[in-house]
């Protein structure tokens, strides 16, 4: 009769325990917590928020309430992605370009991030709400609530089309912005949350182009991975057609002087040159490296930052 050994047993019956984690300097926490916080997207994301206050105020708007809105904001959007970085540790680990975010390589532990996440937003909500005003709390309070919840968990892992409708919450500092300074909410800060809404998916689907087998590789059906390069280039096309012509709109809307709708009409068109292009190399069938649909994701962070720059400046020269 075959013996087993009791310790073999123990072995195969207990659950390994996990790798304890290397004791960490207070720096080295600090760092990991800045990238899970993502700062580079916060930035393009408060390039939309000042300039929206400037147009609100009609000139420039109270140093201290751009201060705390800012600051508000900046913590609601780390909140929202270190939140982001929680759910997703687990697809983060299967892709190159997220494989080193400390929720994957389990230099911040689940829990961590998680309070990490929570607490950034219930300061920012907070800090909203006692600095700027209730209606801008609200607001911060549905940005995050829409990007972890709607976004996160509802949408990226199960349609497609998760980036269109994800890109409300990018859009949603216009709206901030504009009701901290005027305590309400018109016609021109939602223009400009259209804007947003339809840059969003020509911003991001050349980068899920270039990185389709990253997300295929994950599991999530973002539109690169389920469609052929001619699919995802007419729709980047097509929403660029109605991104610049929403742009137009802020022109009656707002009233601003000339100088807006030249700049929005000179950058839409480069706009619409690079995804025409882009349309053009799918076309000709094209794929990868060849089909460069970097060229369009790198200029349409151009095309947002100077679209804004345009907003900022037009009330300050004709206000």
């Amino acid at each position: 009769m075959t013996t087993v050994d009791p310790r073999a047993v123990g072995l195969m019956t207990s659950s390994p325990r996990p790798p304890r984690r290397p004791r960490r300097t207070l720096g080295a926490t600090l760092r990991a917590y800045v990238v899970l916080a993502k700062l580079r997207i916060i930035e393009l994301l408060l390039v939309t928020t000042v300039p929206t206050m400037i147009l609100a105020a009609g000139g420039l708007p109270d140093l201290w309430l751009v201060l705390a809105t800012l600051v508000g904001g900046t913590l609601a959007a780390a909140s929202a992605n270190t939140l982001n970085c929680y759910v997703d540790r687990d697809i983060d680990r299967l892709m190159n370009r997220t494989s080193r975010r400390p929720t994957a390589t389990g230099e911040v532990s689940p829990r961590e991030a998680l309070v990490l996440g929570v607490t950034l937003g219930v300061v920012s909500v907070t800090l909203m709400a006692v600095t700027v005003n209730l209606l801008s709390a609200a607001l911060t309070l549905a940005a995050i609530l829409f990007y972890v919840f709607v976004y996160t968990l509802g949408l990226k892992r199960r349609t497609p089309q998760n980036i269109v409708w994800g890109g409300a919450a990018g859009s949603m500092p216009v709206l901030i912005g504009w009701a901290a300074v005027t305590d309400s909410l018109s016609w021109a800060p939602w223009v400009l949350f259209a804007v947003i809404f339809f840059w969003t998916p020509p911003h991001y689907w050349p980068l899920s182009q270039r990185f389709k087998e990253d997300y295929a590789r994950a599991g999530v059906p973002m539109l690169p991975v389920v469609a052929g390069d001619r699919v995802v280039a007419r729709q980047t096309l097509l929403y660029s057609w109605v991104m610049v012509a929403v742009s137009l709109l802020l022109w009656p809307v707002a009233q601003t002087g000339w100088l807006y709708p030249v700049a929005a009409g000179v950058l839409g068109a480069v706009f619409l040159v690079e995804a025409h292009r882009l349309w053009q190399r799918a076309k000709a069938g094209l794929h990868g490296a060849a089909l460069k649909p970097m060229r369009l994701f790198h200029f349409s962070i151009t095309y947002l930052t100077l679209l804004f720059a345009a907003v900022a400046v037009d009330p300050l020269l004709f206000g």
